[in-house]
């Protein structure tokens, strides 16, 4: 569930939480009221959704953080207190994300870059174990397959496109959804039911933050490189790496949240 190093869930710990769609948290408290609650988070890393969520929650939570990765969960940090200084517990659950089972006695389901890293059989399965259980989800941070790069280079579109169709590549006998999931999600919990609402959540990277910004660039050329073997991408990425260095270059990362809630 996790694809991801301590070293670059960190990284990335402050742009996620700068791009999280903030609208979709009112809609959710409603939802949840102010009782106690369980909220389950999937490809957890070391926490950084419950650092995120957790202080903008009101009530008594607990949290259980479900990861494959020993070395992220060991690794794991969770604020104690709630918005209103109710208590924050949490545990750890070494699981693949098909080994969940089910989310009765579960008040949220979370996860942050995770739709994209999976199948359509997997969504589905998410989506009617949370019907069933009548447990909303908050799903963020999913790529959308858009990416703007100023100034712009003739090589970005072509970057840009081998990128998504690796995110779209097939592993083992899994078909990876990439950029198509929060469309396919969305059709598939609304198919059990749900209410479902997205917004925008977009990564905006510089100088500022350049060494986020410089793995970013790396992975990202790395990924279309593997795609299509045959562009030399080399002198590209020196010139990205270049405009960054020099402080010229701005890039949007184009993700979306989603949250689903069962009808009352």
């Amino acid at each position: 569930m996790s694809a991801f190093s301590a070293e670059w869930l960190s990284l990335r710990e402050d742009a996620d939480a700068a791009a999280r769609a903030v609208e979709l948290l009112e809609p959710l408290r409603e939802h949840l009221g102010r009782g106690s609650i369980v909220v389950r988070d999937l490809g957890s890393g070391t926490g950084g959704m419950a650092r995120w969520l957790a202080g903008r929650l009101s009530g008594p939570q607990h949290w259980i953080l479900h990861d494959h990765d020993p070395e992220l969960l060991a690794a794991t940090t969770v604020p104690d207190t709630a918005a209103d200084g109710a208590a924050v517990t949490v545990e750890t659950s070494l699981v693949e994300v098909s080994d969940l089972g089910d989310l009765h006695g579960t008040s949220l389901l979370t996860a942050s870059a995770l739709l994209d890293l999976l199948t359509a059989n997997e969504v589905d399965a998410l989506a009617e174990s949370c019907a069933d259980a009548r447990c909303p989800a908050l799903l963020s941070l999913s790529v959308v397959g858009r990416v703007v790069l100023e100034p712009v280079d003739p090589l970005d579109a072509e970057v840009a496109e081998a990128f998504d169709a690796h995110q779209r590549r097939r592993t083992d006998s899994r078909q990876l959804l990439g950029p198509d999931a929060v469309s396919v999600a969305t059709d598939s919990f609304a198919r059990e039911g749900l209410e479902v609402r997205t917004a925008p959540s977009v990564w905006r990277l510089d100088r500022s933050a350049q060494k986020l910004t410089e793995q970013w660039l790396r992975g990202w050329v790395d990924a279309a490189s593997e795609q299509r073997p045959a562009l030399d991408l080399d002198a590209y990425l020196r010139r990205r790496l270049d405009d960054l260095a020099a402080g010229a270059l701005r890039v949007e990362v184009h993700h979306a949240d989603l949250l689903a809630l069962p009808s009352r």
